[in-house]
């Protein structure tokens, strides 16, 4: 027993010792040569007290394939790794919010929609991770500045996108451009033929009304395809 008790002494000790050695390397240097697995331990440290997370963390990066894949990862999903559960991956999900927080408060009135990449620097933190399909709609006015954002769950379809859905909210908002994106889980962003007749679809019934479509993209974590840019509208 008291062999036990010095071991269990001794381990707690040792891995007081790395989870400090840790954080020290944080305030030192920030983020600064640290591996990807030492992120999200450091992460996981925030709701673990006094175990080492260096296992876990490591085996995070092997099944979501990366730090972007553990970082975008639901609790659920987080909880399929051994010895990660709820109470100490709130670390990444108070990162995961607080990125999603900070995003919306930068994106304000003063942001001008001008490119494919300035449409996908904004969406790609709104949609780029979801698992689930998500379809967007941007109202902007005659400067490309954002009115108003709108997000809808659901595969793209006639219902979810009906042009009298999309141009109603545009004209209650007195915008004169409107942008359409969704995004795509399996992380292909190629347009499928249902995603093109929409388009067609929204930028015929935009003509009637005076209200342009400007761009339909799809997006990805890491990619996005503008059906404007590759002149496919």
């Amino acid at each position: 027993m008291v062999n036990n008790v010095l071991a269990n002494s001794t381990n707690s000790t040792k891995n007081s010792g790395h989870r400090k050695r840790l954080k020290e390397r944080f305030f030192a240097s920030g983020l600064d040569g640290f591996l990807d697995y030492e992120i999200v331990e450091l992460l996981l440290t925030l709701g673990t007290p006094r175990r080492d997370c260096k296992s876990q963390a490591k085996a995070a990066i092997a099944k979501f394939k990366g730090l972007t894949g553990v970082l975008s990862a639901s609790a659920e999903e987080l909880g399929q790794v051994k010895g990660i559960g709820s109470s100490n991956s709130i670390g990444i999900q108070i990162f995961n919010a607080l990125l999603k927080r900070y995003h919306r408060e930068i994106i304000n009135s003063e942001t001008i929609f001008n490119s494919p990449q300035s449409i996908f620097d904004y969406l790609r933190v709104k949609i780029g991770n979801e698992k689930k399909e998500h379809f967007v709609l941007l109202f902007l006015n005659t400067k490309n500045k954002l009115i108003l954002s709108e997000v809808s769950i659901g595969t793209l379809n006639a219902s979810l996108v009906h042009p009298r859905e999309v141009f109603n909210q545009a004209v209650l908002s007195h915008a004169s451009h409107v942008i359409v994106a969704h995004n795509h889980p399996s992380g292909d962003p190629k347009p499928s033929d249902q995603d093109i007749e929409t388009t067609h679809r929204l930028v015929e019934a935009g003509k009637i009304l005076g209200i342009s479509v400007l761009d339909h993209m799809i997006i990805t974590p890491d990619k996005y395809f503008s059906l404007r840019a590759q002149m496919l509208m």
